[in-house]
């Protein structure tokens, strides 16, 4: 039997022509929809399906067959004075949308905002929702909030009456290449530094890390406003790399070292040569989706497939430079 015909027998109505993701940001949270993208793909392969998305994030969706059409939500320019004017055309144009099905997989207010302004015949949401939104929705999709956030969007999809095959796919562009890099060197990708309170390495760990590999080559990336001092081994992109540029670079890396960010989501995605760096956040709900990649937690390393079920948060400490020894050995080996 075929998917689609799967579809038909679980649910009675016409087969949805248009459907709207609403998925604003942010570059994490954007990778892990990937999947439930390309079921509803799979399930409607004649359907127009359009994701509202950041414009910075945007690139991340170039060349994806499971989206037809980006619908920038421009949310760094509707603030300040001058709302209306650039609030009411934006909303105009999404008004215009009028797909037969919405999905919010943000579960915010804005996000539920988007959702209603499109006008579509039904509205899906989660059952997590926050900022009191749940009452927008038609079809509430129950989620378990201890589960990893791919997990949970995929409930959403499957409430909308997908059937969800496994393995998943992450749908991600091949990237651009840097001008002058020579990724015939093999090189360990290391993004230590992330927006989140606490979640970035030191200096110093940043740079131990660096000697402890070397002669082989280590390339930081990322964005950070601290100066850095790197090691004559260290290939420092720090600032000076697009999305598309550090997907080319994690594509090509031996093995991926990173803290808890959307770049580590990426490499998750990609390849199990990972190393996720955890210090207060749960790697069980925001940690790696592939079971094969690693954690590090709490002075620990293991792989995701490990990891004891997420029930109640755990209390985590910093990355300190003494741990960098403990991760070498694990790194060393695809080199």
């Amino acid at each position: 039997m075929s998917l689609q015909s799967e579809i038909r027998n679980q649910k009675s109505e016409i087969l949805p022509r248009s459907l709207l993701i609403i998925k604003p940001s942010s570059l994490g949270d954007i990778v892990q929809t990937l999947p439930a993208a390309a079921l509803l793909r799979e399930a409607y392969p004649n359907a127009n399906i359009t994701w509202v998305i950041n414009p910075e994030w945007a690139s991340l969706l170039r060349g994806n067959k499971c989206v037809d059409h980006v619908h920038i939500f421009p949310r760094g320019e509707l603030g300040g004075f001058g709302l209306a004017t650039r609030l009411l055309p934006w909303m105009r144009q999404t008004n215009r949308l009028k797909p037969d099905v919405a999905l919010d997989f943000q579960g915010l207010l804005r996000s539920a905002f988007i959702g209603r302004t499109s006008h579509p015949r039904a509205f899906y949401g989660m059952s997590d929702a926050r900022e009191g939104v749940r009452k927008f929705y038609d079809h509430i999709a129950p989620v378990d909030r201890n589960t990893h956030a791919v997990e949970r969007y995929l409930a959403l999809v499957e409430n909308f009456g997908v059937p969800i095959q496994r393995p998943l796919r992450f749908p991600l562009p091949s990237g651009d290449p840097i001008q002058h890099f020579d990724d015939d060197v093999p090189f360990v990708l290391l993004h230590p530094f992330a927006r989140g309170r606490r979640k970035s390495l030191s200096d110093l760990a940043v740079e131990d890390f660096c000697r402890a590999l070397a002669p082989h080559r280590v390339v930081l990336a990322g964005r950070t406003k601290r100066g850095l001092p790197v090691a004559d081994n260290t290939v420092n992109l720090l600032n000076h790399t697009s999305i598309l540029q550090l997907v080319w670079l994690i594509r090509r890396a031996r093995f991926t070292v990173s803290v808890d960010s959307g770049p580590m989501h990426i490499a998750s995605a990609l390849s199990d040569r990972l190393i996720s760096i955890h210090s207060w956040s749960d790697p069980g709900k925001v940690g790696p989706y592939n079971e094969s990649a690693w954690v590090w937690k709490n002075g620990e390393l293991r792989q995701v497939r490990d990891l004891a079920p997420s029930t109640r948060r755990v209390k985590g400490r910093a990355f300190r430079r003494a741990d960098v020894q403990q991760i070498l050995p694990l790194v060393r080996q695809f080199l």
